[in-house]
């Protein structure tokens, strides 16, 4: 019998997805700035809110609310952008995402502590707010939660893995 996949609602989502076998593309540092380059231009054009986003070595975690989209095709284009930036001819993303939907303020609150907090343990930094590829740095301001009639969340949050297509590029930044 098949998994029953549920899919977040519209409204704030909590997003992960990994480098191409778990490359750690993201340790060099003009990569790094390129992806949240990436990620803050689609964010100024309104295709999402922000609200938090981490670069780990080998995977990137966001929470962002897409805005006139769907979920998949916003992580598709920063993953599809951040891809066509690089200039690579190498695979890039590992295939589809996980997403969970967050229900309320205090579970907004949580993940982005979380999240934010991932660096340092892995030991990339001594606090959170001096890993230079978070949004806890305060290299962009983030978006607040939006308001219950802007969403329709509820008090439970779900999972999905998406697949998408995105698998070879251009040439590698060295």
């Amino acid at each position: 019998m098949a998994k029953a996949v549920r899919i977040p609602r519209a409204g704030v989502s909590f997003v992960t997805t990994a480098t191409h076998a778990r490359r750690p593309i993201f340790e060099i540092t003009r990569v790094a700035e390129l992806f949240v380059d990436t990620l803050l231009h689609y964010r100024t054009l309104g295709h999402y809110k922000l609200h938090a986003y981490v670069v780990m070595p080998d995977h990137i975690q966001l929470l962002l609310t897409p805005q006139s989209m769907t979920l998949d095709q916003a992580v598709a284009l920063i993953k599809n952008g951040f891809a066509y930036r690089l200039e690579t001819d190498l695979p890039v993303w590992e295939e589809g995402f996980k997403a969970y939907s967050v229900a309320n303020m205090h579970d907004l609150e949580v993940v982005r502590a979380y999240l934010h907090q991932l660096p340092v343990r892995a030991n990339l930094a001594a606090a959170a707010e001096l890993y230079p590829h978070s949004s806890a740095y305060r290299q962009a301001p983030v978006t607040a939660m939006p308001s219950p009639s802007d969403s329709t969340a509820s008090d439970r949050p779900s999972r999905r893995s998406v697949s998408d297509g995105t698998t070879s590029l251009r040439k590698i930044a060295s």
